[in-house]
């Protein structure tokens, strides 16, 4: 079955089976985790390559190699315009969140994703021909406004497709997609390194090889039934129900996702809406899973791991290495989130998660701190070196088993209908603000934080440790239209819940 409550026509044990089909159409729509994951890998491998810093950024060059002879390994890197290189798309896909929640609402998710695909192709073309500068700013902008319509749109459409017992698999799926980008980027700059000219445009280029492949997998992606019934087309909307569930029988479901885009109709405005207090439980989710997601430090790691190592005394050729070592890492964990998240639940993983990760920034700071000081000035023993890149395996494994993860499926899922859209939106613009203020401020931060700066982050793992178990109910194997009944249960959140919020058992009104 692929429901789990009771209750007929208003939100009960819905009849299904888990169709071969709807998890294609999954895997597919998943691809468009593809785009962010490599765009996460390379920026950080070419960023340390010496033909790429020459140049666009020969300051950055020419300081690195004086302090190979001397000086604050903390600050080698230190460099506005070369983090804004970085961090410049997420600025991107902050604002083209919101004009693909338009999108999304109006014309549906696949439209969307192709859209994405399509500007994330262009970014990649510009980066790779990039002759100057502006050029190379250019392309990486037009990157974020496709990252920014991919992120919109896939964790709502996996969220919409899915039974809901599998909903947590194949939601992470679009991590899973994430993390073997990123996998694969660190390969790639790894071979390109070795090349004696332009490694650095076959590394950017080659981020157009996602891009179609999302492109394409969109052109061929049926709707969401949830979707086809917000824009009018009903029986559409059941004969995919059906196909999607492999029954017939999908009548209960079927008015479930009816009376909730019935609901939605009567919202004038979810940007208004979304802030009444009834949706405030939902609201505090939006904004705080992915500004804590990218608090953890992660990105310090993701988008830094070569220049991170480098700085940390490894070698050229070994910092890329370690950084695909990481990467491995990072795809194997994932998958103990696919075949886990919906059998332990979502609380688990990420409480699990982040203990481990407190316990390695903590460990990663107190090893930098004793052999750099204050004024970053020493050097790494090979065995002192291998612990600290264990520390940091772990760290990533935990991460990607967590708040990776679950940082996408549950603010995607616990939505009702009628301000879906504009609540997937907030997350993506949060968890891009916040990515563009690391991956700007980082370099900087290391600078003058030194190794203090990983003792930042893990106090922020505690904090967001603790919101998550007094603050965040389970959302496992609960039908998307109903997700909003966790919040009536609730010690703190029901308080903002309406006692009238429960029409024909339906948590979604």
């Amino acid at each position: 079955m692929a429901g789990g409550f009771a209750g007929g026509g208003g939100g009960g044990d819905y009849e299904g089976k888990v169709t071969a089909f709807v998890i294609m159409t999954c895997l597919v729509a998943a691809t468009g985790g593809l785009l962010f994951g490599y765009d996460i890998g390379i920026s950080g491998g070419v960023t340390s390559m010496d033909e790429f810093l020459l140049k666009f950024f020969p300051n950055v060059y020419h300081k690195e190699k004086s302090l190979k002879e001397g000086g604050s390994q903390y600050c080698k890197f230190d460099d506005h315009m070369l983090q804004l290189f970085t961090s410049s798309l997420y600025l991107a896909a902050l604002v083209a969140s919101f004009a693909a929640s338009i999108t999304t609402k109006a014309f549906g998710r696949k439209i969307s994703m192709l859209i994405g695909g399509l500007i994330f192709l262009v970014g990649a073309v510009l980066n790779g021909a990039a002759m100057n500068l502006g050029v190379l700013i250019l392309g990486r902008l037009l990157l974020g406004v496709g990252i920014g319509y991919a992120n919109q749109s896939v964790p709502v459409y996996l969220s919409e497709m899915a039974p809901p017992k599998l909903r947590g698999a194949l939601n992470v799926c679009f991590q899973m997609a994430v993390t073997i980008g990123i996998f694969v980027a660190n390969l790639v700059n790894y071979g390109t390194s070795t090349m004696k000219k332009n490694g650095w445009r076959v590394s950017l280029v080659l981020a157009a090889v996602p891009a179609v492949i999302m492109t394409v997998g969109a052109v061929f992606l049926p709707d969401t039934p949830n979707s086809l019934i917000d824009r009018g087309q009903k029986e559409e909307a059941k004969t995919m129900l059906q196909k999607i569930r492999g029954t017939s029988n999908v009548d209960n479901e079927f008015e479930d996702l009816i009376i909730a885009s019935d609901m939605s109709k009567q919202v004038q405005n979810p940007w208004s809406n979304i802030m009444k207090p009834r949706y405030r439980p939902q609201l505090t989710i939006a904004v705080l899973i992915p500004f804590f997601q990218q608090l953890t430090g992660i990105n310090v790691i993701m988008f830094y791991a070569p220049v991170l190592f480098k700085t940390l005394g490894f070698g050229d050729g070994a910092a890329l290495m370690t950084a695909v070592i990481t990467g491995v890492v990072n795809v194997v964990a994932t998958l103990i989130s696919i075949f886990t998240v919906d059998k332990f639940g979502r609380r688990a993983l990420f409480l699990l998660g982040g203990t481990l990760m407190i316990i390695c920034q903590i460990a990663v700071g107190s090893i930098i701190s004793s052999v750099f000081g204050m004024d970053g000035l020493g050097s790494f023993s090979k065995g002192l070196g291998n612990i600290t890149v264990a520390f940091i395996c772990v760290y990533v494994a935990a991460f990607a088993w967590s708040w990776g993860p679950l940082g996408w499926l549950v603010p995607s899922e616990v939505f009702p209908m009628e301000i879906r859209s504009a609540g997937q939106s907030i997350n993506v613009s949060v968890n891009m603000f916040f990515t563009f203020v690391i991956g700007q401020l980082f370099l900087t931060m290391l600078c003058h934080m030194k190794f203090g700066l990983f003792f930042f982050f893990g106090g922020f793992v505690v904090i967001m440790t603790l919101f998550i178990f007094f603050f965040l109910p389970e959302t496992k194997g609960i039908p998307i239209e109903e997700v909003t009944r966790i919040w009536k249960n609730h010690w703190f959140w029901k308080k903002y819940t309406p006692a009238d919020d429960n029409n024909n058992n339906n948590a979604h009104v």
